[in-house]
């Protein structure tokens, strides 16, 4: 149910002869403690919002050592907590920030998409007009045959 196994409810009750009713209950329980609880197998990119930020709180206070051992213990990665802990305290930025920032990314890439349609454009009319002259090659050995030939 919790990293870094990451079983199902029902598979846990099986092998262990618990009520699932009982595990989901301990799930509940947890969550309703504040622990982050993501359970039913999935994996840590599909946990919720909260759970993430939950992971983020209770990593904040922690050195490296502790931070790897808390991440081999929940079936995780430093660069995962690292990047909810960037999208956390990017949740919270100025939109003014935001939107001149979305600004320039956006500036840059219509450039960009420009530059590649143009070039682009370029190698179609490059390739038509290789096209062209294998056609006209063609056509010129079809009405005069092969040099070859004489």
């Amino acid at each position: 149910m919790m990293p870094p196994t990451n079983k199902l409810v029902s598979a846990l009750a099986r092998e262990h002869g618990i009520s699932e009713q009982t595990l989901y209950t301990w799930r509940r329980n947890l969550q309703a403690q504040g622990v982050p609880v993501p359970g039913n197998g999935k994996k840590a990119e599909e946990w919720s919002s909260k759970d993430k930020f939950g992971v983020v709180l209770e990593t904040a206070g922690l050195n490296e050592a502790e931070l790897a051992e808390y991440c081999r213990r929940k079936g995780l990665f430093i660069e995962q907590i690292a990047a909810w802990r960037t999208a956390c305290q990017d949740a919270n930025e100025n939109p003014v920030e935001r939107t001149r920032d979305q600004r320039e990314q956006s500036k840059t890439d219509r450039k960009r998409i420009k530059q590649l349609e143009k070039e682009l454009l370029r190698k179609e009319k490059a390739l038509a007009e290789a096209a062209a002259l294998i056609i006209l090659r063609k056509k010129a050995q079809a009405i005069w045959g092969d040099p070859e030939e004489d």
